[in-house]
């Protein structure tokens, strides 16, 4: 039974790229220019994140660098290089202790068995506080990087990844929980009967198993997954415990909401095995003329090829130097990279009449997310609404700039949302499964004995 609204907490993730969400942020006197290369500035966000008790850290990541745009314009970026994300999570594991720690990984361009083994390692490492936010690849140059001449079409890469799942969560599977027994005495180190082998043969891959990673506290890695496409829907129905989500308006994120759900019941599922989190760019002022002043500033230092170069990147389409800055958005067809930001941004363009400029304005910041730009009260009562009429679980919140943004929201909305007893005050449990309120998962093989039984 699902717990009653008054009583729920919302869940919040941190969703952080290397200096800030802003296509600019690198800019901002005060930002971390240097987080993708400098560790102690990664780990005072994490450490931030965990002071405002958030359920998890959520690591944005791309396998290759973005080759849109001139020269010009991709010497002015300011996310070009990063760590990987399991090494800087792993890392990260040790100078915290309760926040979850989530990685973006491709399931395009990854082999099955070893990311497998990855995320149970970090999920060990970390004692059952990691997630991994299953990808199918929006950057189509990673292709190039992994000895191909194109993508994979977008039909294709989704299919690829239910099976790709579906090796990944078997072989999390491949031991029981009591599986080890470690007794010097008897000389008995494991119980083989309580090891099991998947023996996968699909369409894409072949993989037997096991995993030579013993399951952790939360019984494996929470499942993420991000994508509004139908296709996407029906991947996060199926599988996903947390759905990463991009909606402009209450409506979008209801309909999304509604509509996700109603698809879990085709697959054996209930609404309380899932969380859905919309991303929120919020900008955090005292004051409402504050909040827009910090908002304004970030949008002044986009440079024109820099905006015109990220939402070629955001929208997968090129060329769009050709067209007049200052003319309307013009006509595309659908796109083999992000097919759902694509679409979610040109709706925004003819629902508001927007020019090219207004919308790579619009752009740079959320990429399609929720803008909020205020104080904590109207911040929060705009989270609160979301919250309490079934257009989100919680939300994964995008700091405009590092360390600066984070800073604002935990020292100023986390208070407010706590006041309105909408989030925790202290955490309480140890795994990511606690603080989401998700059930452990149950083995395939022990659902296969109690069918058995």
């Amino acid at each position: 039974m699902s717990t009653p609204t008054s009583q729920r907490k919302m869940s919040l993730g941190a969703f952080v790229h290397e200096t800030g969400q802003h296509v600019a942020a690198w800019r901002h006197p005060e930002a971390f220019a240097e987080s993708g290369t400098v560790f102690s500035q990664a780990m005072q966000v994490a450490q931030t994140a965990e002071r405002g008790k958030f359920d998890l850290l959520f690591l944005a990541d791309s396998a290759a660098v973005s080759v849109f745009g001139n020269p010009g314009s991709r010497g002015r970026m300011g996310k070009t290089v990063k760590f990987e994300p399991m090494t800087i999570l792993s890392a990260l594991a040790a100078v915290t202790s309760r926040l979850g720690l989530v990685a973006t990984s491709t399931s395009t361009y990854n082999a099955p068995y070893t990311l497998a083994r990855q995320f149970a390692s970090l999920d060990q490492i970390s004692a059952g506080r990691a997630g991994w936010n299953l990808v199918t690849s929006n950057n189509e140059a990673e292709a190039f990087n992994h000895g191909r001449e194109e993508h994979y079409g977008h039909a294709e890469r989704y299919d690829r990844a239910l099976e790709f799942a579906e090796v990944v969560t078997g072989l999390w599977d491949s031991w029981d929980d009591d599986a080890f027994i470690r007794d010097k005495d008897s000389g008995v180190y494991y119980d083989p009967s309580k090891m099991h082998v998947l023996n996968h043969r699909g369409k894409y891959f072949q993989v037997r198993g096991p995993l030579n990673v013993a399951c952790s506290p939360q019984g494996r890695p929470v499942l993420v997954q991000a994508g509004a496409s139908d296709t996407g829907r029906d991947l996060a129905a199926h599988l996903a415990e947390v759905v990463f989500t991009a909606q402009t308006t209450f409506e979008q994120a209801r309909e999304f909401y509604t509509d996700v759900m109603a698809r879990l019941p085709r697959y054996g599922r209930t609404q309380a095995e899932v969380r859905v989190l919309p991303g929120i760019y919020p900008v955090v002022g005292r004051t409402e003329s504050e909040a827009k002043e910090k908002f304004e500033y970030l949008q002044s230092l986009i440079h024109p090829s820099v905006g015109l170069s990220v939402l070629e990147h955001t929208i997968g389409v090129g060329g769009l130097d050709k067209y007049p800055l200052h003319g309307p958005v013009p006509d595309m067809g659908d796109t083999n990279g992000p097919l759902s930001r694509q679409r979610l941004l040109l709706e925004a363009a003819r629902r508001d009449n927007l020019t090219l400029w207004e919308l790579c304005l619009l752009n740079a910041g959320p990429r399609g997310h929720l803008l909020t730009v205020g104080t904590p009260s109207q911040i929060a009562d705009i989270m609160e609404h979301w919250f309490r009429n079934e257009a989100a679980d919680g939300f994964n919140v995008m700091p405009a700039w590092l360390p600066g943004s984070l800073d604002d929201f935990v020292n100023m909305v986390i208070p407010e949302l706590q006041r309105r007893g909408l989030f925790r005050t202290e955490y309480e449990g140890t795994t990511l499964r606690d603080h989401l309120g998700l059930p452990k998962p149950v083995s395939r093989w022990r659902k296969m004995a109690m069918v058995a039984e």
